[in-house]
């Protein structure tokens, strides 16, 4: 039996599920973004493995006040559900558009993959798992993963590519890899209402639906 830590990008998750524009029907997965990651999760996990913890790296948009409170009640919902929150930060950048020349600002999310990183390192030098399974197809990890295969040989990392995304270079440096499907999504969704602290009730979000 394998021990089994599960390391989830969370906003590439989101971008996965909200910028999906792949047919006639732009964003069929934003119906999904109420996920138990703790239950995705373990749709990965064969039968005599043991899922042992779930991190979910994540950024609070605060300059949109109503986007951060919905945030900040999800992560309470999935904490509660054992999921572990490591929060990034997000840092305002200027940005040129390379057709029109016009100058806009934007938000951009950091220190997600430096924590992943950092997460995986330790639970390896520590051996709290046997197998890191990655969600995300960021190639920003490529670097942690070739680190944890030459220092910590007997640990293998997995690979679970978010619906519809593709990394060949993420793909070939795991040791195994699997494809999330939209069933995965439908059969990992949180209750319409959930627990939220003594007497508090946490809805999905009706842009959520």
């Amino acid at each position: 039996m394998a021990r089994i830590i599960a390391f989830v990008d969370g906003f590439n998750m989101y971008h996965a599920l909200q910028g999906n524009t792949t047919d006639s029907r732009p964003g069929k997965y934003r119906k999904y973004k109420w996920l138990d990651y703790v239950a995705l999760a373990r749709c990965f996990v064969g039968g005599q493995d043991s899922l042992e913890k779930v991190y979910l790296f994540t950024a609070l948009a605060t300059w949109d006040q109503e986007k951060a409170a919905r945030h900040v009640q999800y992560l309470r919902v999935l904490r509660r559900r054992g999921v572990e929150v490591v929060m990034g930060r997000f840092k305002r950048r200027t940005r040129h558009c390379t057709k029109c020349g016009r100058v806009y600002r934007t938000f951009e999310e950091k220190l997600t993959d430096v924590n992943i990183a950092i997460y995986l390192f330790r639970g390896a030098l520590r051996d709290e798992y046997d197998k890191a399974l990655l969600i995300s197809d960021d190639t920003d990890a490529l670097p942690a993963i070739r680190a944890i295969h030459e220092l910590f040989p007997d640990k293998a990392v997995g690979l679970v590519l978010p619906i519809e995304r593709k990394s060949e270079d993420l793909k070939q440096e795991c040791d195994f890899y699997m494809h999330m499907k939209e069933q995965h999504l439908a059969e990992a969704q949180l209750p319409d209402e959930v627990e939220d602290g003594p007497g508090g009730v946490a809805k999905r979000p009706p842009t959520w639906t």
